[in-house]
């Protein structure tokens, strides 16, 4: 696939994704603003993102932060075939399932990493996962390292957890994504690019160990706890759309 046709997917899927989240943008400009103050004293910071999809939050930090070296993670064959196609001259993209033990092994990482990113991706891990890459994770980062993870973090309480809801859809509504096209219309229309047809085959013969976690921000700092982060706390919010930051 040609790089034009790959970002011209990429842009088609973060105007997809603007239907599930109205401030995305807003939110990677948040992580981006982490990233760049947590690494602001290091020459050639070292940026790993979990879980980057075709590659849409990987590429702003390295656009943001052009010495760093930014490595992303993902193991779906179609979206790394974008990623990989469209963004190969910023970012370094590596096939992994973070649902898999050892998942580190691949990255050939040049030494700690300094941050971690993740953007609507770990809440896709089965639950027995999560705590397991978070420790992983931590392992990698240098001391002072930190995680940054923007994601619809669901509180357990059912009237909170409603309200959260109807707050992000009074902002779909009011910003005008709610008419975007949805997931399943990209997929199908990415099925139909000829490609994709290789990847989409791959995919096919892939059985991901995908879940559904609905955990709020108290579960998440309860994890991140006892993976060994010794601060972690909330730095923006809307609604259930967190992001959250754990330091190594």
């Amino acid at each position: 696939m040609d790089a034009n046709t790959a970002r011209t997917w990429v842009q088609r899927w973060d105007h997809q994704q603007e239907r599930y989240i109205a401030d995305r943008e807003e939110r990677f400009t948040v992580i981006g603003d982490v990233v760049a103050a947590v690494v602001a004293d290091a020459a050639e910071p070292l940026v790993l993102d979990l879980g980057c999809g075709p590659g849409s939050l990987a590429t702003r930090v390295a656009r943001r932060l052009p010495k760093a070296t930014v490595v992303g993670v993902d193991q779906d064959p179609v979206l790394l075939t974008l990623a990989q196609s469209g963004f190969a001259d910023l970012v370094r993209f590596v096939d992994a399932d973070l649902a898999e033990p050892g998942w580190s092994a691949a990255l050939d990482l040049p030494g700690p990493v300094d941050v971690a990113v993740s953007t609507t991706a770990l809440h896709w891990l089965p639950e027995d996962r999560l705590g397991e890459v978070y420790a992983e994770t931590a392992r990698l980062l240098r001391p002072g390292g930190t995680l940054v993870n923007g994601d619809n973090l669901y509180d357990d309480q059912p009237t909170i957890h409603r309200l959260e809801t109807a707050v992000l859809d009074a902002r779909a509504e009011r910003v005008g994504v709610t008419d975007n096209e949805d997931w399943t219309s990209w997929w199908d229309a990415a099925a139909e690019e000829p490609a994709l047809a290789e990847a989409f085959a791959e995919r096919a013969k892939r059985v991901p160990r995908h879940g559904t976690t609905e955990w709020g921000v108290r579960k998440h700092e309860e994890l991140l706890r006892e993976a060994g982060f010794s601060e972690v706390g909330t730095v923006w919010r809307s609604g259930n759309d967190v992001v959250l930051v754990a330091v190594k």
